[in-house]
């Protein structure tokens, strides 16, 4: 099958951390999963489930290179690599061709930014992409989910536990209300990527503000 693209959700498989801030990108992946299920104009396809990766086929309206790919490695985190670089072999895609939706400590919850390349700040998930990939040219769609608050009275930069446990903890009831706000807006800025282009996609995903909660 020829794809225009492949899009790529990074997380950790089971349900021991299916509603962790480390698997926004599992969850994004989830919201597209769900509304192509509901719009017979967007076909969904299971291609293929193996050990290391989940992948089907969808066709967004008006894209405008027709079928992608979407994808959630069952690697764990840190070798998602090497289930982005089977699927671009097997399909002839470039890095360039691929958009990675991941978790950002840099951004606050509710907020995200789309860009190509850069480098991976301490993303173990990315790493690994760019190190299979032998590139750092693909797209990532960066999804805030906050860095940890120091406890009142502690001196700055401490936490009540390791940023591990932080992006390992599941998101509080009253962070779900923003995560449910910046899901399908993660899905617009897709759809207006591959509809319109780069340009407009990052105007409105970096200017995406959620509502008050």
């Amino acid at each position: 099958m020829n794809a225009g693209g492949l899009i790529v959700g990074l997380g950790n498989p089971g349900p021991r951390y299916e509603h962790t801030r480390h698997n926004i990108g599992f969850l994004a992946v989830d919201a597209v999963l769900a509304l192509a299920a509901t719009r017979k104009s967007m076909r969904l396809d299971m291609v293929k489930r193996t050990p290391d990766f989940d992948l089907w086929s969808f066709c967004p309206v008006g894209a405008q290179k027709g079928t992608f790919l979407l994808a959630k490695p069952q690697t764990f985190m840190n070798l998602s690599g090497r289930a982005v670089s089977s699927i671009c072999a097997s399909h002839g895609l470039s890095p360039e061709q691929v958009l990675v939706l991941h978790d950002e400590l840099d951004l606050p919850l509710g907020r995200m930014k789309l860009k190509q390349g850069g480098g991976a700040n301490g993303h173990n998930g990315i790493s690994s992409i760019e190190e299979e990939l032998v590139s750092p040219a693909f797209f990532r769609l960066r999804l805030g989910i906050g860095r940890p608050t120091a406890p009142v009275g502690a001196p700055e930069g401490t936490f009540p536990g390791s940023v591990t446990d932080y992006v390992l903890g599941d998101f509080a009831p009253e962070e779900m209300e923003l995560v449910r706000q910046v899901l399908p807006a993660a899905w617009k800025g897709l759809d207006l990527f591959y509809r319109r282009g780069q340009a407009m996609a990052v105007q409105f995903v970096n200017a995406f503000r959620p509502e008050e909660a």
